[in-house]
């Protein structure tokens, strides 16, 4: 049986994971997105999907689950797919990224772009739990390094740089993944 190969990709908050994600869709690929892992378990919790709430739902199933827990809810779709290669976009922490290796063929991706450039984009993508201010975009950054993002950030097979228009980091995607080795 041939291995499922994932393209995990990772990234801070704002940094253009759903932009790499859609350019991977454009090429025929399936998309899973960890984040709505979160987002479903906060609708089944009964709260709003607010900055506060989904940071708060993302901690707390961790803290009883495992820190993997959110790559482990994904696993009975990812092998429910008929895909060999998708994309698994969201990646947190070292946890999440072992129990795709450990069932999967993987290659990280890491997307880039600096704070400005990130807050500036949640702003105007204005998404229901995207911080309002400076403030709350410093504290989720934090969360997420606390859950253990930056260690998956360094261990990156391959690094792309958005600090520009959404159609460069899509060229730039469709062009690192023709020269992936899958």
């Amino acid at each position: 049986m041939m291995q499922r190969k994932v393209i995990a990709i990772s990234g801070m908050p704002g940094a253009g994971k759903g932009v790499a994600s859609q350019a991977g869709e454009e090429l025929g690929l399936q998309v899973f997105v960890l984040g709505d892992v979160i987002r479903e378990e906060t609708e089944r919790r009964g709260l709003d999907p607010t900055p506060q709430n989904m940071g708060s739902v993302m901690l707390a199933v961790r803290a009883s689950e495992g820190p993997g827990v959110v790559a482990k809810r994904l696993l009975p779709k990812i092998d429910g797919s008929q895909a060999s290669t998708l994309i698994v976009e969201g990646i947190r922490s070292l946890q999440e990224l072992n129990e795709l290796k450990s069932r999967y063929q993987v290659i990280l991706v890491a997307i880039h772009a600096s704070p400005r450039t990130r807050f500036q984009r949640l702003l105007s993508r204005n998404r229901s739990d995207d911080p309002k201010d400076l403030e709350t975009f410093e504290k989720r950054d934090f969360r997420e390094l606390d859950v253990g993002l930056g260690y998956v950030l360094t261990l990156a097979d391959l690094v792309l740089i958005n600090e520009g228009a959404i159609s460069e980091l899509q060229s730039a995607f469709k062009k690192a993944f023709s020269k992936l080795s899958l």
